[in-house]
């Protein structure tokens, strides 16, 4: 199944109430709104801000999560050079089983064999195209899909499945990346469909001013 197809066909209720989302800040996006995010701004506050679509977010977040469950968590790698995205993606390697890459990401990780680092994953989740360019890069060099968490400040070139999200605020990597978690868990059938991942939201908040390893 193609991801617009995943998309299309996934429309269902919030994964959590719609309070917990909104305390979080996934909403809040930034004063500029590129033309490729424009589509998920739900409107525009009277400070400037964009604010994002949670509804979309939502169903993204869901898509997300089937489409990684139909992977090897040895197939997957989650990168965030970000300084709240670092922690979120190492919990989120953790409870996935995946692999992980945060803070600084070595040229040719994904291109070239005879780099130390060097891995031939089958997907990628990075929390900010900006920030993660590299990786992306070297992605699309190697014809790896790509998810990408999305601010209304980001341009979305090469990005498979984009989840509009505000990827700079501490509290909102840490509730996405927990949902992703949890969503990809409940599709693969390793926790009911109503389940918990056995880790609170909490934990996935970074609280260090640097995390550099998984």
């Amino acid at each position: 199944m193609e991801v617009n197809e995943i998309i299309s066909a996934d429309q269902e209720e919030l994964l959590i109430p719609l309070d917990e989302y909104l305390a979080a800040g996934i909403h809040i996006g930034t004063q500029i709104a590129t033309r490729s995010m424009e589509r998920f701004v739900y409107r525009v506050r009277n400070d400037g801000l964009y604010v994002l679509d949670v509804r979309t977010t939502n169903e993204r977040i869901k898509t997300a999560g089937k489409f990684l469950s139909r992977y090897e968590p040895s197939a997957i790698v989650v990168i965030s050079a970000r300084q709240y995205g670092q922690r979120p993606a190492k919990v989120f390697a953790k409870v996935v089983n995946c692999n992980g890459i945060v803070g600084r990401f070595i040229p040719g990780t994904l291109t070239n064999p005879s780099v130390e680092t060097f891995i031939e994953p089958e997907i990628l989740l990075i929390s900010d195209p900006r920030a993660d360019r590299q990786a992306l890069k070297e992605a699309v060099i190697a014809g790896i899909p790509v998810i990408s968490l999305c601010d209304t400040d980001n341009t979305t070139e090469n990005i498979d499945l984009i989840i509009p999200t505000n990827n700079k605020g501490r509290k909102a990597l840490g509730l996405i990346h927990y949902l992703l978690a949890r969503q990809t868990l409940r599709e693969r059938g390793e926790i009911p469909p109503d389940g918990d991942p056995g880790v609170s939201p909490r934990l996935f908040i970074s609280t260090l001013k640097k995390e550099t390893t998984i």
